[in-house]
Formats: structure tokens, C-alpha cells, sequence
């Protein structure tokens, strides 16, 4: 993954702000507690706590710029993880 900093005042607005509060980027893992502990411990900033979905296991973080992220591990017998394997 490659964050681009702003290069041009007119950009420094947007720096956190790409989607409107919205998460747009997606990690996903097979251990979801094992990355959630690990990712408090190095000090990421989770803004919604985990949460099981009908998806998958769900919790979103803040990057170093504000921009939102979803921590998540799939159910595995839910069709949108039968797409992606």
C-alpha cells in the first residue's frame, strides 16, 4: 500500500477526508484477533469496535492521515468470501 502525501496546498483539505468519513480500504486477515491485539498494541487508533456481522468478524481503524479501514476476516461460508477465493 503507497500513501501519497500532498504535494500542493490546495490538496492538504482532503488529507483524511478522500471519502467522507466513509472506510474505503480493507484489510483483510485469518486471524482477526490475533491482528486486532496486535495492531492495539503498536497503538492503531480502532474508532469502531469489533463487531460480528453476517460477512465476518469487522472492526474499522484510523490511518496515520484518517483514513478509515476495515480489520476483517471473513465467514467463510458467506458468498462474498466464496467470491474472493
Amino acid at each position: 500500500v503507497l500513501l501519497a502525501r500532498a504535494s500542493k496546498p490546495e490538496q492538504e483539505p482532503f488529507i483524511g477526508n478522500q471519502t467522507g468519513g466513509r472506510v474505503f480500504l480493507f484489510l483483510n486477515t485469518d486471524d482477526f484477533w490475533r491482528d486486532y491485539k496486535a495492531m492495539v498494541a503498536q497503538g492503531i487508533t480502532f474508532v469502531r469496535e469489533p463487531k460480528q456481522q453476517d460477512y465476518g468478524l469487522v472492526a474499522v481503524f484510523e490511518d496515520l492521515y484518517g483514513n478509515l479501514w476495515d480489520l476483517l476476516e471473513l465467514n467463510p461460508d458467506h458468498p462474498i468470501a466464496q467470491r474472493s477465493a
